[in-house]
Order: structure tokens, then sequence, then C-alpha cells
């Protein structure tokens, strides 16, 4: 009883560890050519949860996930579509048997990269850190969950 009582404090008082993606800057990036306007949390969910098709130019809009189990996913995820995307499963089984699939899925920031500058009216996301001149970010997900269209500070060591 003793040590199950131990156990208990134990696991009450140890201090909570945060994966360090949960911290990171995403940037929401689309082809360099791409038109678009500010964007903001529900319009970005509209986009990932395939309820906005196309862009102000009448191109179709092909979001692009990472992984169920990358960080930046989850984070993604939760912040934009207010749950871990393994919750997001009835849903999709729902749109599925409409006509909607879910967006497509990469394994890498690399692989979000390369998808969207060769798919015309891509938009995705990756660790800020990882941007490079093949894209340009249309909008930047804060740590705190906050989206914002001016680049925040960012942390790249």
């Amino acid at each position: 009883m003793r040590k199950l009582i131990i156990l208990m404090v134990v696991v009450l008082v140890w201090p909570v560890v945060v994966p360090a993606a949960d911290n990171n800057v995403i940037a929401i990036i689309v082809q360099r050519n791409q038109v678009t306007h500010q964007m903001d949390t529900a319009e970005l969910a509209l986009i990932f949860w395939r309820k906005k098709l196309y862009w102000v130019d009448s191109k179709p809009i092909q979001a692009v996930n990472l992984a169920t189990d990358n960080p930046i996913r989850r984070q993604f995820s939760q912040k934009i579509l207010g749950g871990l995307p393994e919750s997001q499963t009835d849903y999709w089984n729902t749109m599925y048997f409409h006509g909607v699939s879910p967006p497509h899925v990469v394994t890498s920031q690399e692989g979000m990269l390369r998808f969207v500058t060769e798919t015309a009216g891509a938009i995705g996301y990756i660790d800020a850190c990882k941007m490079d001149d093949r894209i340009k970010t249309v909008a930047w997900l804060t740590a705190n969950g906050t989206v914002t269209t001016s680049q925040p500070a960012l942390d790249c060591n």
C-alpha cells in the first residue's frame, strides 16, 4: 500500500515533459507562385477539413499532411483542427462515403517541401526552421496556437 501511495505522489508531482515539437513554430506553406491572401485559424481548418476546396484563383486546393505520428502533424491538428489525428478517423470515414477524401499524407518534412513545390494548389506545413526558397509561407502557427501572417521570432539552434 505504501509503495502505491509513493508511486501516486511521484506521478502527480513529476514534471510534465512536453516534446520539443510542441514548442515549434509551424510555417504554413504553398507554392511560390500561388495566389493567396491572409489566412486565419478558421480558414486553415476549412482547408484541412476539406470544406474549402478552391483558392481565390479557382485552382483546386491540394491539402497535405505529415504522417499521423509526426509531432508537427500532432501539434498542427490540435491547434488548427481541435484534436489529435486519431480522433478524426470517424469524420474522414463519413466524408469518404460522401466522396471527399482526406488530405494527402507525406512521411517527412522534405517530402512536404517537394509535394508543395511540385503540386499546383498545394498547401502544407513544416517546422518553420526547415523553410527554404522553394516555397512561400502564408501563415505561421506559434507554439501557443496563434495563427499570424507576420513571421515570429524563430530559435533554429
